[in-house]
């Protein structure tokens, strides 16, 4: 089989009618997909994006169209193979390379096309891309990763130790995790822009639909920010947890300051506390805001960022994203990494498409790579808006992810949708 073409769409959604997706630093998002479809000469296709907030998405669309392009005419007769050798064909262009490397929209588009390739490859098996990599051999996952640059923490060798380690009980993760869907907590009450009543209002739905654990920006006004945390945890009582997150709001001083003005109500977590590039002013917030977990991620440019914030003692919760790195291959090295550290991985899904993706690393983050048969404090976010443009969306039940039980990565849109919300510049 030969990879014969691709088709991009830029497709955008005016989430800021409703300010759905409102924080400190982004007021006024339109949740947006930079879309990708990568056809074959047998007919199968595989189905990319990676997530944008309105204005900008044809940048990434642009760099999308590059980096397909190289894969036009390669073969994808071994699955297994060609998902360690073509992510890498992908993102081994000399000059493209400069704009980057591995960050900004160059990666973000890489992210796009690879977990493309991925969403092929799990069709063709006949898998759920959960199942597809957990049911790989420790070798085989290993030899997705680009190790590049990591292996002063974490090397090839001691990685399939990891794994092999870890391997006793996946069949009976596996189980539990198809029978009881995997936690998640739920951001859709805390939007910034939301008003008393509406925030009031999810968070009862919230805790009526079985949500453990709700979270709330923060970050643009400190009394207001204590007024509405007090609100909250009026309604939720004190057995619901409630994380915060400032989405960059804050300098390294100013985060421990609020942090501390808050952490009265209990926090679960702190989120993107100052700028996301900041391993050493992390590691400061994290250490003086203690027993108040750090958590962070979303924006988390390459794998190397991670492994510094990961040995660094920064990050308390790793917040993977299936579409700002370069795809499922550099998630993979991320997730290792994490286990290594014995750091939580709680993904970001807030963002168009992000929960269908993302669900699939996180179940295999626990099937793969848990130490028991029980979730011990995984979670992964969930935001509930615009699943319904999807052919698989994820759902929820009971505060729960189903496992997806259908081929592929659950990234593919509806053709109706693109076609309704197509950016027409």
């Amino acid at each position: 089989m030969r990879i014969t073409g691709f088709q991009s769409e830029d497709v955008r959604f005016p989430t800021s009618d409703t300010l759905a997706g409102s924080d400190a630093t982004n007021p006024d998002p339109d949740y947006s997909v930079a879309y990708v479809t990568l056809t074959t000469d047998s007919g199968d296709a595989g189905h990319g994006s990676t997530f944008t907030i309105g204005r900008g998405t044809e940048l990434c669309v642009a760099v999308i169209d590059l980096l397909a392009a190289k894969l036009v005419g390669e073969s994808f007769d071994d699955p297994v193979a060609d998902l360690a050798r073509l992510p890498r064909l992908v993102a081994a262009d000399s000059q493209l390379r400069w704009l980057g490397p591995e960050k900004g929209v160059l990666h973000l588009a890489t992210a796009a096309v690879v977990n493309a390739l991925w969403d092929l490859a799990a069709r063709l098996v006949g898998k759920p891309l959960w199942r597809f990599l957990a049911d790989l051999q420790p070798a085989e996952i290993v030899a997705m990763v680009d190790w590049r640059y990591l292996t002063d923490v974490l090397d090839p060798a001691r990685a399939v130790e990891l794994l092999e380690k870890r391997r006793p009980g996946l069949e009976e993760r596996a189980a539990l995790l198809v029978a009881n869907g995997h936690p998640a907590y739920t951001t859709e009450p805390g939007w910034l822009g939301y008003s008393d009543a509406k925030m009031t209002r999810l968070l009862g739905e919230a805790i009526d639909r079985g949500f453990g654990q709700v979270k709330l920006k923060v970050g643009h006004d400190l009394a207001e920010d204590r007024r509405r945390l007090a609100l909250a945890r009026e309604v939720v009582g004190p057995d619901i947890g409630i994380a915060v997150d400032a989405n960059q709001a804050w300098d390294v001083p100013e985060a421990i300051e609020w942090v501390r003005s808050i952490a009265e109500f209990d926090l679960a977590w702190v989120e993107e506390p100052t700028s996301p590039d900041d391993v050493l002013g992390h590691a400061a917030i994290a250490e003086a805001i203690s027993p108040v977990r750090v958590a962070t991620g979303e924006m988390g440019q390459n794998r190397v960022l991670f492994k510094q914030f990961l040995t660094a003692g920064a990050m308390g919760v790793c917040q993977i994203d299936a579409c700002r790195v370069g795809g499922v291959n550099e998630n993979l090295a991320i997730i290792l990494l994490a286990a290594l550290t014995g750091v939580p991985v709680i993904p970001h899904a807030g963002g168009c498409g992000l929960s269908e993706a993302v669900q699939h690393l996180a179940m295999f983050d626990f099937v793969a790579l848990g130490s028991e048969a029980s979730f011990d404090g995984r979670l992964i976010e969930w935001a509930d808006h615009l699943h319904e443009h999807f052919v698989e969306p994820a759902a929820i039940v009971d505060g729960c992810y189903v496992a997806p039980s259908a081929p592929g990565a659950s990234t593919e849109m509806l053709a109706g949708s693109i076609r309704q919300y197509r950016h027409r510049p």
